[in-house]
């Protein structure tokens, strides 16, 4: 099959190689997917890195968890039926050396989602770690209906669709994004108001729409939003973290503590297994019903997946996205 790989860490032009590669064939209760669209997230591209000090977890590593293909054989166990079935895929390099960065992927039956057939490839594979990432921030806590939820970077992958899924869910959606210019690119879809982190007041514009207190936050970046989600929640309110720019954060740990606030934090390889299924099944719901886009950037063919890596790395809008050749 034609694939990429790693054998080392490092920048993206120097270690992926593109290639031929073995077939690789389902062992039992998995699914080999022919993959169309491969989707790109900051976490492979930090595995590739090897940031924060990670190594190599296998002697070579096929990149990329997300993807959407179909599916061309199965293992012992599968039901026979789903050969030809439209998937998306979701965590196919969570603790796998292989993932979807090749003609070919592997996962285990659960994982390969179907995909109905009047939704594109390409939302398909934009799915798995953003989509599931943003539901377990809105739901993990229980229900939002009535809620107000507070969605930080909402004009981001995770943002996005966690301000959809929130509204879908019920629940009256605040989002912030970083600059005022970029209030007009935010959704009135889903986002029922939107502020700018660059206002004199962000605290008051937010409580402007919610004198009460927001009931749910779904953060990007605790370490630069730590004290204005203090100032905006109400009690018994929940923080659900999926990001940081400090690697040691700082907390006004005594005023959350009296407004009596839950932090939760979102390490999206080790959500419990149902939360994920849950997850894909919600998805899969929401977007078969129209309620769900993903905003795509830019796509590169497999052949130049380097520069699809080096786009993500230097950060920009919209869901980067490999295509693989037939």
């Amino acid at each position: 099959m034609f694939a990429s790989w790693y054998d080392r860490q490092g920048p993206a032009a120097e270690v992926l190689h593109v290639g031929e590669l073995p077939d690789p064939e389902p062992g039992p209760g998995e699914v080999r997917v022919r993959v169309t669209v491969s989707g790109v997230n900051p976490g492979d591209t930090k595995k590739r890195r090897g940031w924060l000090g990670s190594s190599m977890p296998y002697p070579r590593v096929i990149p990329h968890s997300d993807a959407a293909g179909v599916i061309d054989t199965v293992g012992s166990g599968v039901d026979a039926r789903r050969v030809g079935q439209r998937v998306w895929v979701y965590g196919a390099q969570s603790y796998r050396p292989f993932g979807t960065a090749a003609q070919y992927a592997v996962v285990p039956d659960q994982q390969a989602v179907p995909l109905p057939d009047h939704l594109g490839d390409e939302l398909g594979a934009s799915l798995g770690i953003p989509g599931i990432t943003a539901h377990r921030a809105v739901f993990a806590d229980g229900p939002v209906g009535g809620r107000i939820v507070l969605v930080h970077g909402v004009l981001g992958g995770v943002g996005s669709l966690a301000a959809q899924l929130a509204r879908w869910g019920g629940a009256t959606v605040i989002g912030t994004v970083r600059r005022a210019s970029d209030l007009e690119r935010v959704a009135p879809a889903a986002v029922s108001h939107a502020v700018a982190l660059d206002v004199e007041d962000p605290a008051a514009a937010i409580r402007a729409h919610a004198p009460d207190g927001v009931h749910r936050v779904v953060e990007v970046s605790l370490s630069a939003n730590a004290d204005l989600d203090n100032a905006v929640t109400a009690l018994d309110a929940v923080i659900a973290a999926y990001g940081t720019h400090a690697d040691r954060t700082e907390l006004p740990f005594w005023p959350l503590l009296f407004n009596n606030v839950t932090l939760r934090l979102l390490g999206s390889d080790d959500f419990p297994p149902e939360a994920r299924r849950q997850a894909a099944r919600d998805l899969t719901a929401v977007a078969a019903a129209g309620a769900l886009t993903v905003d795509v950037g830019d796509r590169y063919p497999l052949e130049d997946i380097a520069q699809a890596h080096d786009r993500v790395d230097a950060g920009g809008r919209g869901r980067v996205l490999v295509t693989v050749p037939d």
